[in-house]
C-alpha cells in the first residue's frame, strides 16, 4: 500500500493542512554543508579562511565554541518535526517518527540528541485483564544502550504524522487490535497572548479509538530520562519526587525529575490527568541503561505502574534516572477516550558562558516558587490546553478556510513559525526594569531575544531580523517593540574598545556610537553587554544597519499607531541616519559600497550606489519625511524631502538600465547581475502601506517581471525559489558563493512583493518550489536553512530569515482587500 493509500485510512480526527508524512517515510535527497568555493572565489576567500583557522584554534584551546562554526558544520538529520514548547524558555525538539531530540535547554545552545529513554508506550488489556499488546511507539527497531525488555518496531507503514504548528497530529493504526491512537500536541505559542506563549511546556492529548466489540483497558505511559543525552547526563545529583494535584473536577499525578545543567537547576515534569474514569500511576525511577524491567513488567502485568513512594534519593556519578507516569482508562466498544499528559522545563534562573548576570525567565512572573513551578506549570497546561487550542482555531481557521490561498502556502505559513520558539529564543524579565521610563514596553513584555540560526550563535542579528520581523510585528508586535527599545539603547552606547577582524585582517572597535549593532552577543560569553560577536567585518560601516533599523521603526508606527514608540525612536532614527549620510561619498544623493562585504550578503562585494542598499536608502529617506510629517518636525520633513528627490533621481539614472535594477554601478563583469533582493526597500515600504510612488511602478513591474522570468524560470526550472544573483544571459552569477546561493527568507520576500503588485500566480509559484524543496525533497523542515544551492547544497540549517514569509500573507492581504474594494 502505497503513502496516499495509507493516508487516506487514517483520516480520522486528523487534520485537512499541513506537513504530512507517513512514520516510515523517506526524503528523496540528501544534501549536506560541505560546500567547496569554486576555483574562481578562491582569491577572495583565502585570507579569510586562513585567519577564521587561527582564529578558530585560538577559541577551541579556550573551550570556547564559535560563534558560527565553519570547520565542524551540522548536516540534518531529516527526522524532525514540530518542536514543544512555548516561546523563550527552551524547546525540546520532536522527529516526525516520535523522537524526542535537539534540546535547547542550555541557553543559545543546541544539543542534536535523540534521547531513546523518552517514549511513549501503549498498553492494551481485554475486560478479563488479559494483556493482549503492549509496544513502544517507536519505528525505531531497538536501543543499542539499554531497555532491553521493551519491544520495538512499531511499524511506520501503519502510522501518519502531520504538523501544523504549533501543534501535530500523529496516528498509529494497531490493525490486529482494532485500535487506533491519535496523539495531539499542543504547545501554547498564542498570537497577541504574552502569558501563556513563555510557558516551558506542551501536552500530548491521546484519543483512543476502540474498534471492537469488547471493552478494551489501554493504557499511554511517558517515559523520561534526566538530562539532554549527552555524557553530561551521568554526573549525578538528579532526584525525584512525586506529587498529586488536586482540581474542582480533575486532578493530576506528576513526578518531577531535578537536575542541574551547567550550573542552572532544570526541573523536568511528567504528569496525567486523572479522573473518575482515568486512573493515573508513576515510577519514580528507573535505569534508562539497564533492562527496564521495572517498567515494562509492571505495565504487562497490570496496565498500570507501582506508584512506590514520594521521593528517591540524588543520583551518584555514573548514574542516570529516568522517570514515568501512565494514564490508564476503560474504552467501550466502538467509542473513544481521550488521556492526556503534559510535560514541562523548568529553568527559571539563567545565566550565560561568562556567567555575567543571572536572568529571571518571563514565565516566572506567574511561576515563582521553583519548589512547585514545574508541576504547577504541568498543571496549568492540563487544564488550559482547550482554551489554548481555541484560541490557535480562531487565529488559523481563517487562513485555512480560505480558497484562495494554496494548501502547501497553508502549511509553509504556520510551520515556518516553528523559529519563533524553537531558535534558540530567550524570553526574560527586564533587568533594572525599575530604572526604565514609565512607557518602555520591556517592564511589561520583557526582553526577547533569538539566534540567527542554530549554528550562527548570535542573538537578535539584525540585518536578519528585518526580514523576520514580519512575523513579530504581525503576531506578536510588544515583542518587536522590546527589539527595538533595546536597539535604541545599543545604538546610542559605544565599545572602542579595538580587535581584528577576520575578512580584512584590521582592527577596529567593537561597537562605535550611532551605528545599529549587528547582534546583541553570542551566549558563549555575555549577550546584551558584549554586543556585536560577529567579527567576519567590522559591522560599524555596513550600509544596511541603520537603514533597516529606521524602516523598520516607521512599519511598526504604521501597524501600531504608537506615538510613544515614534517619539522614542525618532531621536535614534535621526542619528543613524546622519551617519547613513557620511556613505555618500560623492554627493550624488545615494550611499556608495566601499567595495567590502559590507551588508547582510556578506561575501558578495558591492562598488559604489548598488541596487541593495540604494534601495534601502531611498526607502529609509522616504520613511524619515513620513515620520517627520506625522511629528511636525518641518526642518527635519524639508532636510529628508530634498534628500529622496536627489537620490530617486541619482537611483535611476545610475542604477535602473530600463528593464530593472544593475547590481552595482562599478562597470565590473557582474555590475549587471539581476540581483533578486533589488527591491528590497520597496517590498518595506508597500507593506507598511505607504501610498507615495517612491520607485516607478513601471519599473517595479518590470524588475518583478524579469526577476520572475530569469531568477526564478532559469533556476532549477522554477522549482526551487529564486536564486540571488542571475546574469542577464540565463545562467546563474557564480562571482561569489551567496550569488549562487537561493536564500529561502529573501525569496519569500521577493514573492510578497509580486503579490502585493497583483502578480499572485507568479509570486505563489516562486516560493511554492521552496516549500516542496525544503519540505517534502531534502527533509529540512522544522530545521529550514538560509540557502540552498541548485544541487546538493544547503548553508546554516535552522536559520531566522524564512520568517519573512509573514510578509506574504501580509502582502495577500493588501491585495485582496485592495480587490475586494474594486
Amino acid at each position: 500500500m502505497n503513502e496516499d493509500s495509507r493516508r487516506g485510512e487514517n483520516l480520522s480526527k486528523f487534520p485537512k493542512y499541513g506537513w504530512k508524512v507517513s512514520l516510515d517515510h523517506k526524503f528523496p535527497e540528501k544534501r549536506d554543508q560541505n560546500i567547496k568555493p569554486k576555483i574562481s572565489q578562491l582569491p577572495q576567500l583565502l585570507p579569510l579562511f586562513v585567519r577564521y583557522l587561527l582564529w578558530y584554534i585560538t577559541i577551541r584551546s579556550r573551550k570556547r565554541k564559535p560563534f558560527i562554526d565553519c570547520v565542524t558544520m551540522l548536516n540534518g538529520k531529516q527526522i524532525y518535526g514540530v518542536p514543544l514548547g512555548g516561546i523563550g524558555s527552551g524547546t525540546i525538539g520532536r522527529g516526525f517518527k516520535g523522537e524526542f531530540c535537539r534540546y535547547n535547554m542550555i541557553p543559545g545552545i543546541y544539543e542534536y540528541n535523540t534521547v531513546m529513554a523518552n517514549q511513549f508506550i501503549v498498553t492494551i488489556r481485554d475486560s478479563k485483564g488479559n494483556t493482549l499488546y503492549q509496544k513502544v511507539l517507536s519505528p525505531y527497531s531497538k536501543y543499542k544502550k539499554g531497555l532491553k525488555s521493551w519491544e520495538w518496531g512499531f511499524s511506520g507503514a501503519d502510522g501518519l504524522y502531520c504538523g501544523l504548528y504549533p501543534r501535530s497530529w500523529t496516528v498509529y493504526n494497531i490493525k490486529e487490535q482494532c485500535i487506533r491512537l491519535i496523539c495531539r500536541q499542543v504547545s501554547p505559542v498564542l498570537p497577541h497572548n504574552y502569558k501563556d506563549s513563555c510557558l516551558p511546556t506542551g501536552v500530548f492529548i491521546w484519543t483512543v479509538q476502540n474498534n471492537n466489540s469488547e471493552p478494551r483497558d489501554v493504557s499511554i505511559t511517558l517515559s523520561f530520562k534526566n538530562g539532554t543525552g549527552d555524557a553530561e547526563d551521568k554526573l549525578g545529583e538528579s532526584w525525584t519526587e512525586s506529587h498529586h494535584e488536586e482540581a474542582e473536577n480533575s486532578s493530576a499525578t506528576c513526578v518531577v525529575l531535578h537536575q542541574i545543567i551547567k550550573g542552572m537547576n532544570l526541573r523536568y515534569c511528567i504528569g496525567v490527568k486523572t479522573d473518575e474514569n482515568t486512573l493515573g500511576s508513576y515510577c519514580l525511577g528507573f535505569d534508562p541503561l539497564g533492562s527496564g524491567e521495572v517498567v515494562w513488567n509492571s505495565l504487562k502485568k497490570s496496565g498500570h505502574l507501582r506508584s512506590e513512594g514520594k521521593t528517591l534519593p540524588k543520583t551518584s556519578r555514573g548514574e542516570e534516572r529516568a522517570i514515568a507516569i501512565c494514564g490508564q482508562k476503560s474504552i467501550m466498544p466502538n467509542s473513544s477516550e481521550t488521556i492526556e499528559i503534559a510535560l514541562s522545563w523548568d529553568m527559571p534562573e539563567i545565566v550565560f558562558r561568562s556567567r555575567g548576570k543571572s536572568y529571571s525567565r518571563r514565565y516566572t512572573r506567574w511561576f515563582s516558587n521553583p519548589d512547585t513551578a514545574s508541576k504547577d506549570i504541568v498543571s496549568y497546561a492540563l487544564s488550559n490546553y482547550k482554551v489554548w487550542e481555541k484560541e490557535i482555531e480562531k487565529w488559523q481557521d481563517p487562513i485555512l478556510k480560505d480558497p484562495d490561498l494554496p494548501d502547501w502556502f497553508k502549511s509553509a505559513l504556520f510551520n515556518e513559525l516553528y523559529f519563533i520558539s524553537d531558535g534558540g529564543s530567550l524570553w526574560l524579565e527586564m533587568p533594572e526594569a525599575d530604572q526604565l521610563p514609565s512607557q518602555d514596553p520591556r517592564i511589561e513584555y520583557g526582553r526577547f531575544a533569538y539566534l540567527e540560526s542554530h549554528e550562527y550563535r548570535m542573538y537578535n542579528t539584525y540585518d536578519v531580523h528585518f526580514y523576520a520581523s514580519w512575523a513579530l510585528i504581525l503576531l506578536w508586535p510588544n515583542l518587536q517593540k522590546s527589539i527595538q527599545y533595546d536597539m535604541a539603547d545599543f545604538t546610542a552606547s559605544a565599545d572602542l574598545s579595538n580587535r581584528t577582524y577576520l575578512y580584512s585582517g584590521d582592527k577596529g572597535a567593537v561597537k562605535l556610537p550611532n551605528a545599529v549593532p549587528h547582534d546583541v552577543g553570542d551566549p558563549e560569553d555575555e549577550p546584551f553587554k558584549n554586543l556585536n560577536a560577529y567579527i567576519i567585518h567590522n559591522c560599524n560601516s555596513w550600509k544596511d544597519l541603520n537603514l533597516k533599523f529606521v524602516l523598520q521603526v516607521y512599519r511598526d508606527y504604521a501597524y501600531l499607531k504608537d506615538d510613544a514608540y515614534l517619539q522614542r525612536m525618532w531621536p535614534i532614527c535621526r542619528a543613524v541616519m546622519d551617519r547613513a549620510f557620511s556613505y555618500d561619498q560623492d554627493s550624488d544623493g545615494l550611499i556608495e559600497n566601499n567595495g567590502d562585504a559590507d551588508q547582510t550578503y556578506d561575501s558578495w562585494v558591492m562598488h559604489g550606489p548598488s541596487a541593495y542598499c540604494s534601495s534601502l536608502w531611498v526607502a529609509s529617506l522616504a520613511c524619515m519625511v513620513e515620520m517627520a510629517l506625522t511629528l511636525r518636525d518641518k526642518s527635519e520633513e524639508l532636510k529628508f524631502e530634498e534628500a529622496l528627490n536627489k537620490a530617486k533621481k541619482a537611483l535611476y539614472e545610475k542604477l535602473y538600465n530600463g528593464e530593472y535594477f544593475n547590481f552595482d554601478s562599478c562597470n565590473g563583469s557582474h555590475s549587471q547581475s539581476i540581483m533578486s533582493d533589488q527591491l528590497v526597500g520597496h517590498w518595506y515600504l508597500a507593506l507598511s502601506g505607504l501610498k507615495a510612488e517612491v520607485f516607478r511602478r513601471d519599473s517595479v513591474k518590470s524588475a518583478l517581471k524579469l526577476l520572475f522570468e530569469k531568477n526564478v524560470k532559469c533556476f532549477k526550472n522554477g522549482e526551487m525559489g529564486a536564486v540571488n544573483g542571475m546574469l542577464p544571459d540565463g545562467t546563474i552569477d557564480c562571482y561569489t558563493m551567496q550569488s549562487e546561493e537561493m536564500w529561502v527568507g529573501v525569496t519569500y520576500g521577493l514573492a510578497a512583493t509580486m503579490i502585493f503588485e497583483g502578480m499572485l500566480e507568479e509570486g505563489f509559484a516562486t516560493a511554492e518550489g521552496v516549500y516542496r524543496t525544503v519540505y517534502e525533497k531534502i527533509g529540512q523542515g522544522f530545521e529550514t536553512p538560509e540557502a540552498l544551492y541548485a544541487d546538493s547544497k544547503y548553508r546554516a540549517i535552522g536559520y531566522m530569515r524564512p520568517l519573512s514569509i509573514w510578509s506574504m500573507y501580509r502582502a495577500y492581504q493588501m491585495n485582496k482587500e485592495l480587490r475586494d474594494s474594486m
